[in-house]
Parts: C-alpha cells; sequence; structure tokens
C-alpha cells in the first residue's frame, strides 16, 4: 500500500489519526488520578476543564472564526465549568501562563477540534459523575449534553472543519493545534493536582 492510498481521506480522520497517541498518553494521565473516586480528586479534575474551557473561550468568542462555525460561541464550556467550581464551593482558579495566545485560524481549528472531540468522551464521564451525585445541573454541568445532542453537534461542526479551504501550511497549523491542546490540557491537569497536592502537605 502507498503512503498515499493508506492517508485518510478526510481532515478529521487525519487528525484523529495524528492525535491517537496524545490522545492515549491523556486518557492514562486521567485515570491515574482517578478523577470519580473522591468529590476531592474531581474537583481537580473540574478545575483542569475549567482552565482548559477558559483559555479557550478566546477562540470560541473570536468574530473571524463564528463567521465559519456560526453555533461557536454557543459551544463554550468555559461558563457551566465555572458554574460547577462555584457549585462545589471551590474558588476560581488563577489562569496558568502558557494559555494559546491569538493563533492562527487553522492552528485555532486544531485546538477546537479536541475541545469539540472532548464532549463524545464527556458522555461517558458524566455517567460517572453521577456515583458523585453530579449531574448536568449540579457540578457537572459542562460534561452535559450540548443542545442538540453530542452526535449531531461534532458532525456539523466535523463538516466544516473538513471543507475548509486550506494550504499546506494550514495543514500544518491545523495539526499543531491540536497536538498543542492535548499537551496544554496535560499541563493543566498536571497543575491542578499538583496544587491539590500542596495544599494537602502545607
Amino acid at each position: 500500500m502507498t503512503q498515499e492510498a493508506s492517508r485518510p481521506a478526510l481532515r478529521s480522520q487525519r487528525l484523529n489519526q495524528i492525535t491517537h497517541a496524545p490522545h492515549e498518553r491523556l486518557d492514562k494521565a486521567v485515570k491515574a488520578n482517578a478523577p470519580f473516586e473522591t468529590l476531592a480528586s474531581y474537583t481537580r479534575f473540574l478545575t483542569a476543564q475549567y482552565l482548559f474551557q477558559q483559555e479557550l473561550k478566546a477562540l470560541y468568542t473570536d468574530p473571524q472564526l463564528i463567521q465559519i462555525v456560526p453555533d461557536l460561541a454557543d459551544r463554550c464550556r468555559a461558563e457551566q465549568a465555572k458554574a460547577d467550581l462555584i457549585d462545589l464551593q471551590t474558588s476560581i482558579p488563577e489562569p496558568v501562563n502558557g494559555a494559546v495566545q491569538n493563533p492562527p485560524v487553522a492552528e485555532a481549528f486544531g485546538w477546537l477540534f479536541v475541545s469539540e472531540g472532548s464532549k463524545l468522551g464527556a458522555a461517558f464521564l458524566i455517567k460517572r459523575a453521577a456515583a458523585l451525585d453530579l449531574s448536568d445541573s449540579f457540578g457537572a454541568r459542562h460534561l452535559g449534553e450540548p443542545a442538540g445532542g453530542r452526535a449531531d453537534g461534532w458532525k456539523r461542526f466535523i463538516r466544516i472543519l473538513d471543507d475548509l479551504p486550506l494550504s499546506p501550511e494550514q495543514e500544518q497549523q491545523i495539526n499543531k493545534g491540536a497536538l498543542d491542546a492535548f499537551q496544554r490540557f496535560n499541563e493543566l491537569l498536571e497543575h491542578a493536582y499538583a496544587a491539590s497536592a500542596e495544599q494537602a502537605t502545607a
């Protein structure tokens, strides 16, 4: 089989392929912290989720990106994650240095690809959260099903992403955005749990 023949036909499929390894690493990191075993551990996981979504809020509300994805602002989960922290009487964390800043449009779509894709996995996470008496109306709002359903929202986003006319340079940018997004969430996860450990030993 030639390299051309083995290359995914759709951009979204290619992104799934190149992010498979970092996705696996992130899954292992999340499981290692056992976020659904105790409310305290879940709160640290929620903190990482809030930090990540808060950093991406600038992308979700960017007028240029909204021209391409009209419902983009409605897809942002930063406010839901903030409400979850308030539900659990947890202080809103300060920003962490290293957030993505004004990326090119193609790179921004790489970040959004990862954020939007995580909503599919959230369908399983919210079931785990139920064991901690959390739901899409208390403490786990950011894991709730988006308006219109998870699958439909994802398919609409992917159709737009796959149809974007991108240059070879922009294809590299979208790859970079997706890979950087997984790396960044890993960093924020480590930060949230390290901060928890420091508080416990203080």
